[in-house]
């Protein structure tokens, strides 16, 4: 009786682990101007009521709930998680506002208006690029999503305007996509340690483990540098695999991003100089997100001043040769659609994602339906190829 009792409670336990692993998590990252109680509570107040569309959304979608939940294996926590960074803004905008002040008594009142505009809108979307701002943020949300991760849960990271910086420099650095042995190989290190990486094989690892490891580092030039001491080399060489695990994302728990109201392109265009050293360092993380099935989708308003396209919607075999990367069995896709109508003039469209969420929710499903689509459905993509180039033809 007893063993018929304790194999009964170990296939309960499986079954109960096994339908934490199905759950996914939609993690809603604010954007920039949200660093006081008032804004904090208005994105938070937003993105409860958002969530339940946009769950919706992906349900009653055929497509998408047939591709994303892959027919109900998968099931969308019915409570959105949120990670909010703006409050870690505050203490230096206050300072930008405090100069402004002084400003005040001379300056013209629209030029002061327009100071304190821009003051508002950009602070944090300059303020987050800073690595010495972003590194802790980005900890903390992977925190955030080791927590998931341990409920058994994947988690699909949505970035709002400036939160799209963030869910980059989170894939960026914390998804392992570095394969160790290729990885020195291709940087500046003599071929005693080279030798001596390919003699103790780790496995793939991070940008954040590479620090966390003192190993190197990327500078804000853009550079990785590496510890080029044979000695300190090996010793902290030998820790890589523990500080892959403490710094990077666990293996398999990011199943997709969604960036929205996503100004992306104009703060980091810099990716698309071949002589950047980070975008050689990006080609790997594409590669990584093509072959592990993941998704980066980006939905924008039309009418969003603040919405940038983050990419034209290209072909496997566009991304393998302008990326000049070979991709094995890929099932992942990167897809753009900022044609959204949100029904509101260009002034309120930045902010309308929670009051045209019904809109909105729909249009990420399709997108996220279409992207795959169009990557992996010749018919569909020809379709899609034929009708942009007579769009762009009137």
């Amino acid at each position: 009786m007893k063993k018929i009792l304790c194999i009964f409670s170990i296939l309960l336990l499986l079954q109960n682990i096994s339908y934490a692993q199905d759950n996914i998590s939609f993690i809603y990252i604010n954007g920039s101007n949200n660093n006081d109680e008032k804004m904090k509570n208005w994105f938070e107040k937003g993105v409860n009521k958002l969530h339940p569309k946009m769950r919706e959304s992906f349900i009653k979608n055929e497509e998408a709930y047939q591709l994303f939940l892959n027919n109900g294996k998968y099931q969308i926590n019915e409570s959105p998680v949120i990670f909010f960074w703006g409050d870690k803004s505050k203490k230096d905008l206050e300072f930008v506002e405090r100069q402004l002040d002084i400003s005040k008594a001379f300056s013209p009142t629209i030029a002061y208006g327009v100071r304190s505009l821009i003051a508002g809108f950009l602070h944090d979307a300059i303020w987050v690029q800073k690595s010495h701002h972003m590194l802790p943020i980005l900890d903390d949300l992977n925190t955030m999503v080791k927590a998931e991760n341990a409920k058994g849960n994947k988690v699909v990271l949505y970035g709002y305007s400036a939160g799209s910086f963030i869910t980059y420099e989170y894939m960026f650095n914390k998804l392992r996509y570095l394969n160790v042995n290729d990885l020195f190989q291709a940087v500046d290190v003599s071929d005693d340690i080279r030798k001596f990486v390919s003699e103790n094989p780790m496995q793939n690892t991070c940008i954040s483990a590479l620090s966390k490891a003192n190993l190197g580092a990327v500078t804000s030039a853009g550079h990785l540098v590496v510890d080029k001491n044979p000695v300190t080399f090996k010793q902290n060489y030998l820790n890589l695999n523990e500080a892959t695990e403490d710094a990077c994302a666990p293996e398999g728990v990011l199943k997709g991003v969604v960036n929205y109201a996503s100004p992306l392109v104009l703060f980091y265009s810099d990716l698309a100089d071949s002589d950047y050293e980070l975008t050689y360092y990006n080609r790997f993380l594409l590669r990584y997100i093509m072959e592990d099935g993941l998704f980066l989708l980006t939905v924008n308003f039309k009418e969003d001043p603040m919405g940038y396209p983050s990419t034209q919607n290209l072909t496997l075999d566009d991304i393998q040769t302008k990326a000049n990367i070979k991709l094995d069995n890929p099932s992942g896709f990167v897809f753009d659609n900022s044609t959204v109508w949100s029904k509101r003039t260009f002034l309120l469209a930045h902010t309308s994602y929670w009051s045209a969420r019904k809109t909105f929710s729909k249009e990420v499903a399709k997108s996220y339906v279409i992207g795959y689509k169009f990557m992996y459905d010749k018919d569909f993509q020809l379709k899609m190829i034929k009708k942009r180039k007579y769009t762009s033809d009137i």
